[in-house]
């Protein structure tokens, strides 16, 4: 067994080797070839007008609040998908259902999305997402490309280590950063190691209705917990995540949270504490079902690990779990089929907050530690048996074979490797076509913006036996996660299919009408090039008429069924906008609290009468 270097000189080998990595670094990766070579490369990463990518990139867009959307091997930014924070550029978070979805916030930090999977592989439907500064999880449709459910999450706060999902989108998991009382009552610090806990939470998704829900709750020890993976195949029923800040420090964190030799690894069968919710054995705690591991014993387990691991992640075929120790410069391969023995044959050291600790030998199947490879964060997978893993201090990626821990190759990246992604990379059948670094930081990269620097993305072709970074592009704001999925398993829809059941659709201008019911206006209008008609039988059907005070509720249906002929709908001086697709019926509700004459009109460019496209809403003054 390695021993563990000490925190001091851990950060100092450290800042000797990024800064050697940095010096050895050319200004752009790209060109650190020959002429031939880099000609070599921007035809690897050349998509001819007319063709398309071969895969769909999705990052996480952090304190954005947003998703972007990249196609690789090009590395185009093809979408913005608005999910935690508003969006004036498609009216999300100012039309009604979306603004609801909000719940009034106007930020959030997304993190780490998931795709949902079958047999544990992703099955291009839908995209889970967590918001680490609301406390709240999101489910985006990969048909329409747009968000569908929030979720606010109860009794946790910071989900931060990922919504990662079961090899069948049984359940997606989310545990916490932040450890707080249980309702975030208040309680002092001083009582932190008794009255605070660090929350996972278990959700399930209803297709077919398109929402999520919270099946319980596990308030696990008072920890910070990082980053997450589910099992698959013979795991398939476990899952594992990654914990720091076992000494339940509450002040200083960089230094007191880092003192105990070992951190732990929280292993656990998610089939087994199910049965145990379906056998009663939980409490209500603020409306959600809670297991408390020192009253309920089973299905959970803590693996030591080397200090403040960042990620954990299961290798392909299920047979193993490999963690990075952020302040120990190696990878720690785990085997699942130990750790079951271990289980069975209770080999433990004891237990933390009534969990079994896995005595170390009895699990672990190798450690591997590359020389002067510093600060191993994350593992993503190819399909021959390799495994990549960033090294965020000494700015590298080290590519390695997890079965037997000889190291293959290395390339070094600018700079600050946190996460990476694969091409399908932590699925059971992984593509090992590409990788993309997602770099921290970019410094020399780009054309200066002043102080802050963009981040990196770089593509990594990963098909041959040596790694060769092909491309470097900007990501503002900085990438925490991405998900890397095939093109063809995504079946996007072209219109909106016409929904006879929607009260308020209107597929036809003459089924367009202005009623009133009470102070509630309700208009039922439609978009097409180039006008808007709110009521066909009168004398301007393009301009609304309400009282100063009215509820007013604009249904709007974008009746041009045609690809990519999207209506905006905007009110001028009112602060409203909103986006309609083809085929879509969307509706904006508002207090018509200015009296005065405003002008409407189409924000999104749809044809060559598009500023033709207007008209007025009339508020008639109280008086």
């Amino acid at each position: 067994m390695k021993k563990w270097i000490p925190i001091a000189t851990g950060l100092a080998a450290g800042f000797v080797a990024a800064t050697i990595a940095f010096a050895n670094v050319s200004p752009s990766l790209t060109t650190q070839a020959s002429n031939s070579n880099t000609k070599s490369d921007a035809e690897k990463v050349y998509v001819p007008y007319g063709q398309k990518d071969e895969y769909y990139l999705f990052d996480s867009g952090g304190h954005s609040g947003q998703l972007f959307v990249y196609g690789v091997p090009s590395m185009r930014e093809i979408r913005t998908i608005p999910v935690f924070s508003p969006d004036p550029a498609t009216g999300y978070g100012f039309d009604t259902a979306s603004k609801k979805m909000l719940g009034g916030y106007t930020w959030g930090d997304l993190h780490h999305p998931a795709i949902s999977e079958t047999n544990g592989n992703y099955n291009g439907k839908y995209l889970f997402a967590t918001d680490v500064g609301n406390s709240r999880a999101a489910v985006v449709n990969l048909s329409s490309f747009t968000t569908k459910d929030i979720i606010n999450v109860p009794n946790t706060s910071g989900p931060h280590c990922a919504a990662f999902v079961t090899q069948n989108t049984e359940y997606l998991f989310l545990p916490t950063r932040f450890a707080v009382p249980l309702g975030q009552e208040y309680q002092p610090l001083d009582q932190y190691s008794t009255k605070y806990r660090g929350v996972m939470s278990a959700l399930t998704f209803n297709e077919s209705k398109e929402k999520l829900n919270i099946a319980y709750q596990v308030a696990l020890p008072p920890w910070s917990y990082d980053l997450s993976d589910a099992g698959k195949k013979s795991s398939g029923d476990w899952a594992v995540l990654t914990s720091y800040n076992t000494e339940e420090a509450t002040t200083t964190l960089e230094i007191n949270a880092s003192q105990a030799d070992r951190d732990y690894i929280v292993l656990f069968n998610w089939k087994e504490l199910a049965q145990m919710v379906k056998d009663g054995k939980y409490e209500e705690v603020n409306g959600q079902k809670m297991i408390f591991p020192e009253k309920e014993k089973g299905g959970i387990y803590l693996v030591p690990v080397a200090k403040s691991p960042h990620g954990v992640d299961v290798t392909p075929d299920g047979k193993y779990f490999i963690a990075s120790g952020k302040l120990a410069p190696m990878m720690t391969v785990f085997s699942f089929e130990k750790a079951f023995k271990a289980i069975e044959n209770k080999d433990f050291a004891g237990e933390r907050n009534g969990i079994p600790i896995l005595k170390y030998k009895s699990v672990v199947e190798r450690e591997v530690n590359p020389e002067n490879a510093l600060g191993p964060l994350h593992t993503q997978f190819d399909d021959k048996g390799y495994a990549y893993t960033t090294m965020f201090i000494s700015s590298e990626i080290v590519k390695w074979n997890y079965k037997t821990g000889e190291v293959l190759d290395r390339v070094p990246v600018q700079y600050a490797p946190g996460h990476s992604v694969a091409a399908e990379g932590d699925t059971a059948s992984p593509q090992g076509k590409y990788l993309v670094s997602l770099n921290k930081m970019s410094k020399d990269n780009f054309l200066s913006v002043g102080p802050s620097h963009p981040e990196t993305m770089q593509l990594i072709d990963i098909s041959g036996k040596k790694m060769r970074v092909i491309d470097t592009v900007p990501a503002n704001p900085e990438p925490h996660y991405a998900q890397m999925i095939r093109a063809d398993k995504i079946h996007t829809i072209n219109v909106y299919p016409k929904d006879p059941s929607n009260p308020d659709a209107v597929y036809k201008q003459t089924d367009t009408r202005i009623v009133r019911k009470g102070n509630e206006v309700h208009v039922y209008g439609t978009a097409v090039r180039s006008r808007f008609t709110f009521d066909h039988t009168a004398k301007r059907p393009d301009s609304i008429e309400v009282n100063q005070g009215d509820h007013v509720f604009i249904h709007l249906t974008n009746i041009d069924f045609d690809e990519d002929i999207t209506h905006g709908f905007a009110i001028n001086s009112y602060n409203l906008n909103m986006e309609v697709q083809p085929g879509q019926t969307n509706t904006l509700d508002f207090i018509a609290d200015k009296a005065g004459t405003y002008p409407l009109y189409c924000t999104n460019f749809c044809s060559a009468l598009h500023q033709e496209m207007t008209g007025y809403l009339l508020v008639k003054p109280k008086n």
